[in-house]
């Protein structure tokens, strides 16, 4: 009888059927000599190999899958400057709470201290942009690091994990077998005493205000909120990255999204809570010194995860374990019924707001055209079946203030670090999770270049998206910012960019708006096409001053 150990696999076959084992079905990456015996072996595998054009736009798609399934997806990487660049798509996915783990090539062990090519101390470096980084140093070791790295991604609030890969280790015999973890990391509800003394609260205030962070637009807890809303009477704000988590059934107590800014008629729903529920929120998302400074109101923190105290945010209670299940058991417990007369009038002067907004939205004229305009059109694409990938710029806090969706995780916007370039790349990952699905991603022409060369991978994957270009000539939100600080801006005006002529270099379709009236036509066009489009649209923002206006000081960056 063969023992084990005379027919071990190398570290490089057990890394590729532990992915297996976790059901991964598509990795995202550059190869090299370091890593390309994984390479090698997945090419005997289930799994879809695609080929990246830079390693960070492979980590900005991996995340993307990973918080469209709740499973990480998978970046991989050469040794080197090849890690280097994984770093700000795990930082990303670390800060939006996206599962996602990254391997990397390295160096031999024995080597790992010498002065060789492309030796990098991988780990050192992007331990502090993930929740789990770590060297697999024996072959034997190989799949206990990798399952680590996995429940590291997956579990309790999600983020990137990293796993470093020396050359010898994937090359040599492993004296190990792929594991599969076999229990599912599911919290119960939080403690029932905290939940009793939310609940207490929550009957005790007079102008009770929840606030959705980035977990509460995860399915389940979407799910949950909306049981909640629909049998209690308690007013609801959402950061950027909460979007979806309400149904139109519930809009009626939606005051709108904070963030960035806090100007908004939200902001002063917000601002009148004599109590504020917070539903997986991370201060990341909106700062405390924002919206709650020297405020002494009780909070309720609602997480899978305890709070990180600070000077602004200091819960009164904190129900942490499984959000679904919390809220379930506090919806029971919950009695009030009725919305004081302050929240009702704010509520419906916002909803007058809104629907006054719109209607002048609807018929904005001008070439360029106001962002208002571009929202009233994209606003009529967004059925149940698109998702909506936004990139950062003036242009986000437009798409994050003003359009509606009402499904969970139907839009994916960054956040927490606020990213430059993730939005094609989200794309893809979109076409990938979503393929029956129409995807639409937006950004400004400074974002679009930062990851514009993946347009080639869309092309080689036939990924059925459209990504529209919004075209300024500078990094508007970073001038106008400056402009209000100082009075001029500096390092912000960018060259043209011809998005029909790029997107046809690479075998795509593009189209140029020529005015707002051929908005709506362009767009129902670029979706009959199937394939990558682009879509480039000069943008008017000489009228952005107004998204500063009355801003909160701490609020400009």
């Amino acid at each position: 009888m063969t023992s084990f150990s005379e027919t071990a696999q190398t570290g490089a076959d057990i890394v590729v059927e532990t992915l297996e084992q976790h059901g991964v079905t598509h990795v995202f990456g550059v190869p090299g000599a370091k890593i390309d015996k994984v390479f090698d072996r997945l090419l005997d595998s289930s799994i879809t190999t695609v080929v990246c054009r830079h390693e960070q736009n492979a980590a900005f798609i991996a995340g993307g899958i990973g918080r469209m399934t709740g499973k990480a997806g998978v970046a991989i990487a050469t040794s080197g400057p090849g890690v280097s660049n994984l770093a700000t798509g795990l930082a990303t996915a670390h800060s939006e709470g996206d599962p996602l783990v990254a391997l990397g090539g390295g160096v031999a062990v024995a080597d790992r201290l010498k002065s060789l090519h492309q030796t990098l101390d991988s780990v050192n470096v992007l331990k502090p942009v993930t929740k789990f980084a770590a060297e697999v140093d024996s072959p034997a070791a190989t799949a206990e690091v990798l399952s680590a790295a996995f429940r590291a991604a997956e579990s309790g609030r999600p983020g990137s994990a990293f796993v470093s890969l020396p050359i010898d280790v994937m090359n040599a015999p492993a004296a190990c077998r792929p594991i599969r973890l076999r229990s599912i990391l599911e919290q119960g509800a939080g403690s029932t005493a905290a939940i009793a003394e939310a609940a207490r609260l929550i009957d005790e205030a007079t102008n009770p205000v929840v606030l959705l962070g980035l977990m509460a637009s995860k399915p389940g807890a979407a799910n949950a909120i909306r049981h909640l809303l629909n049998k209690k009477a308690l007013p609801v704000v959402g950061t950027f990255q909460a979007a979806g988590a309400l149904s139109e059934r519930e809009f009626a107590m939606f005051g709108g999204r904070v963030g960035q800014l806090a100007n908004q008629p939200v902001d002063q729903l917000l601002e009148s809570a004599d109590l504020v529920v917070t539903i997986g929120y991370d201060a990341i998302e909106y700062w405390p010194s924002i919206w709650n400074k020297d405020n002494d109101r009780a909070i309720v923190h609602i997480d899978v995860v305890p709070a990180q105290i600070e000077n602004d945010y200091n819960p009164s209670v904190e129900i942490i374990g499984n959000i679904e299940e919390s809220l379930y058991q506090l919806s029971v417990l919950i009695t009030r019924s009725v919305l004081s007369k302050r929240t009702s009038l704010l509520l419906e002067q916002i909803k007058h707001d809104r629907a006054n907004l719109l209607a002048e939205a609807a018929v904005q004229g001008g070439d360029p055209i106001h962002p208002f305009r571009i929202i009233a059109e994209l606003q009529k694409f967004m059925s149940p079946d698109v998702t909506l990938c936004s990139d950062m710029g003036s242009f986000s806090l437009y798409l994050s203030r003003y359009l509606t969706s009402f499904r969970a995780r139907q839009v994916l916007i960054s956040n927490g670090q606020q990213t430059l370039g993730v939005a094609l790349p989200w794309a893809i990952a979109a076409s990938i999770v979503r393929p029956t699905e129409k995807v639409l991603s937006v950004s400004g022409d400074g974002g679009f270049l930062f990851s514009a060369m993946e347009l080639e991978t869309a092309v080689r994957l036939r990924s059925n998206l459209v990504h529209m270009v919004w075209i300024d000539g500078s990094y508007n939100m970073v001038a106008a910012q400056e402009e209000l600080k100082y009075g001029r801006h500096s390092g912000t005006d960018l060259g043209s960019v011809d998005v029909v002529r790029y997107a046809e270099a690479f075998g795509a379709k593009g189209f140029q708006v020529s005015g707002p009236d051929d908005l709506a036509t362009t767009l129902r066009s670029a979706f009959d096409i199937p394939g990558p489009v682009l879509i480039g649209v000069n943008v008017d923002y000489t009228k952005n001053a107004q998204l500063f206006e009355a801003v909160h000081h701490d609020s400009i960056l």
